[in-house]
């Protein structure tokens, strides 16, 4: 009896410090923080408030001590107090949210790794960051049971409360004989046989549940899983389950980078209970979450975080001591991935891709693109892989993938059945790396049908996902940054580039940017390079360090994305007046720009402010976006038949080709008649012969190509029909 009355008084005590803490607190601008933030409740239609633990430590260090020690109790205790702040300004409102109040806590600074979570810290309050990987749908969750027999007699209502999953109240009134059994095997047994198992004191009879006066709350599952950058090389991800309640349900989705703050707890691992094994599984009860893509704003007064890096005043100091240097944007190239000797012009693209072009959204929400998608096709040894894997690294956000080990639902989206018996969503590349880059290998060995899921991601920038009932279109603003090989195993600049990569026309024509990267032998340049690698090998580091860390240059890039520029008229003359000088040299036939490559053109330029930190796209910007656009088309864009730019060649067939299929097909169908007879294949080639376009083998080869393409077909050997 006194040991309870010790405990009662030190949790009164604990009480009384907490509401003074409440009703007492004041910030720098001497206003009652907290007392406002439950005042105004009502009004925001919350159930919640988010204390700061930095507060408390400034107030009161004794709550800080039971609330790592006791958060349960803690909590409870504040919760209570918050209640009864409440209700002295407004009983009413105080009444109905009783049950859902809560209290979060921000700014925890006992962090923990999430590989690091174990049976030690079993009941304590604990904070880990991680990315939310899965969530379940939001399901009622029952938090105060009213029980009534099914024969009617009045008063004879039980209440049994819920917490955390487990039933822990007792009866009132009567009705339920549950609360005589203890917390022994006998009542396990009766939970596990359902409320049919509990019968009424007076008559016999079962009861039921009281659905109208029972107390039904939201729950929401979420798996966390460790952060990309804080895996150890050669580990698997950990993750953990997290149960979400109240205001907290539906506020992180698949994608988002959180801190997590909550109560670690366990549950029965289903299957071990099956064998009666006493195994359990750690989950957390979550209480508060912090997103750490800055979606709440910065985590304190002299930092913001943006993406995974806090950006110090320090730091913008010297940001922005580095953007008002004349030679800036060399610095910048030269110090982007310094272990690979030259390819200046494609580092020079991925670091406009990494910093993008901002989403622009009109009056009837239709979204612009600004996110910019880079392809790299080249030979075997030409960095590639390492340019990917570096600019997963410096990004603010970013993942690699190789497109081998991919699947459609790894790069979307799927939707998985729990344990549980709840249909989750899971979250796959370009949803966890929203707003992001992300980077995948091997382009070309991926399956058709897994690659078809990027045609939505690359253009519309969303994910659409309809199976096991749940319909949903998730985020995916993420630039793709991918390579492919030559399918003859090296590049051959005696064919177009659909003719070099096996790739769908329509998944080549969503790139912004494709840059062909041949190995050719140059003694000078071979030299170069030999003594570049060597010198690596030599100091085991660089010759010359980059001109910015690469610690400081993850910043600048951040620090970049916070920048909207809108076009100036000089940019906007000069852009306009390439892609019109563009349309008039074309030929009826051939394509030399697309508004498609318009708008990649205000992409680039966008970004390459951005990169200089400015607020203006100037005519600088749009000169230097001209001139990548026109390296890239004098490697990809120029029809090898005739020599002149024709982008045809990336829908597939350039007009030269065109011409020759039309040729070809007009003279089929006069040899085929009316009728459409077979057509000898030694008498289609003379005829084409006689046009003075085809040779006999040019002739032969197309007749070749029209067979596999499904345009004729061979009815016997040697005589075709059209299909």
């Amino acid at each position: 009896m006194s040991d309870m009355l010790n405990d009662n008084t030190v949790i009164r005590s604990i009480y009384d410090e907490i509401v003074e803490f409440i009703k007492g607190f004041r910030d720098a601008n001497g206003v009652y923080k907290y007392r406002e933030q439950i005042e105004t409740l009502k009004i925001r239609e919350a159930k919640s408030i988010t204390v700061d633990h930095n507060d408390l430590a400034l107030y009161n260090q004794d709550i800080i001590t039971r609330l790592a020690e006791e958060p349960s109790t803690v909590l409870r205790e504040f919760s209570s107090a918050v209640y009864d702040v409440l209700k002295e300004s407004d009983a009413r409102y105080a009444d109905s949210i009783r049950d859902e109040l809560t209290v979060r806590i921000s700014n925890y600074p006992y962090q923990v790794k999430m590989r690091d979570i174990d049976a030690d810290l079993i009941g304590m309050l604990i904070s880990t960051s991680g990315m939310v990987v899965r969530a379940s749908e939001v399901k009622p969750f029952i938090s105060r049971y009213y029980y009534r027999c099914v024969n009617g007699h009045d008063g004879y209502i039980s209440r049994i409360d819920y917490q955390k999953g487990r039933r822990k109240g007792s009866s009132s009134g009567g009705g339920s004989n549950s609360s005589k059994k203890g917390e022994g095997e006998e009542r396990d047994k009766d939970e596990r046989r359902g409320e049919g198992a509990l019968t009424c004191k007076k008559c016999g009879a079962e009861i039921g549940v009281d659905v109208e006066k029972s107390k039904f709350s939201n729950i929401q599952m979420i798996r966390l899983q460790e952060l990309p950058e804080d895996l150890p090389p050669g580990q698997l991800p950990y993750h953990i389950d997290v149960m979400l309640m109240h205001d907290l349900v539906d506020n992180a989705r698949p994608g988002d980078r959180i801190i997590l703050t909550g109560i670690v707890d366990v549950e029965r691992d289903l299957e071990s209970s099956r064998m009666d094994v006493p195994l359990f599984r750690i989950r957390i009860e979550g209480n508060n979450i912090e997103f750490l893509a800055s979606r709440d704003g910065a985590k304190d007064a002299s930092a913001r975080s943006d993406g995974r890096f806090i950006i110090s005043d320090e730091d913008e100091r010297e940001i922005k001591r580095i953007a008002s240097s004349p030679d800036v944007y060399d610095l910048l190239i030269s110090s982007f991935a310094p272990h690979i000797y030259g390819h200046e012009i494609i580092k020079e693209a991925i670091l406009l891709q990494i910093v993008g072009s901002p989403q622009r959204e009109l009056e009837d929400a239709t979204k612009l693109r600004g996110d910019i998608n880079i392809l790299l096709v080249g030979d075997p040894g030409t960095a590639k892989s390492e340019l990917l894997k570096y600019a997963a690294r410096i990004a603010p956000r970013g993942l690699y993938t190789s497109g081998r080990g991919s699947t459609a639902a790894g790069l979307t989206a799927a939707v998985i059945r729990d344990k549980s018996g709840m249909m989750m969503l899971e979250a796959g590349a370009v949803v966890l790396g929203d707003q992001g880059l992300v980077c995948i290998d091997e382009l070309d060995k991926m399956r058709a049908e897994d690659r078809s899921a990027l045609h939505e991601v690359m253009e519309q920038q969303t994910c659409s996902v309809a199976k096991g009932g749940i319909v949903a279109t998730l985020n995916a603003r993420t630039s793709i940054l991918a390579a492919a090989n030559p399918i003859l195993g090296k590049y051959d600049p005696y064919r177009n580039i659909t003719e070099n990569v096996n790739l769908p026309i329509p998944l080549l024509t969503r790139f912004d940017l494709i840059f062909a990267i041949r190995d050719e032998p140059s003694k000078e340049g071979d030299a170069n390079l030999a003594r570049h690698i060597l010198g690596i090998h030599r100091r085991i580091g660089y010759e010359h360090l980059p001109p910015i860390p690469i610690d400081l240059l993850r910043k600048y890039l951040a620090y970049a994305k916070r920048f909207n520029p809108l076009l100036s008229k000089e940019a906007e003359d000069r852009i306009f007046e390439y892609y019109m000088q563009m349309r008039a040299n074309a030929s009826p036939d051939a394509i030399t720009i697309t508004a498609r490559q318009l708008e990649a053109l205000i992409r680039l330029a966008t970004a390459r402010a951005r990169l200089m930190l400015r607020n203006t796209v100037t005519a600088e910007d749009a000169e230097r976006a001209i001139y990548i656009f026109n390296v890239m088309l004098n490697k990809v864009g120029i029809d090898v038949k005739t020599g002149k730019v024709d982008l045809g060649v990336l829908h597939g067939m350039p007009s030269s080709e065109r011409s020759k299929m039309q040729l070809f097909l007009d003279v089929f169908n006069a040899l085929s008649g009316k009728d459409q007879n077979p057509v000898e294949e030694q008498a289609l080639v003379t005829e084409l012969a006689k046009t003075g376009k085809f040779t006999e083998d040019e002739a032969r080869e197309w007749i070749r190509k029209a067979n596999a393409q499904g345009i004729i077909y061979e009815v016997r050997q040697g005589f075709y029909k059209r299909a």
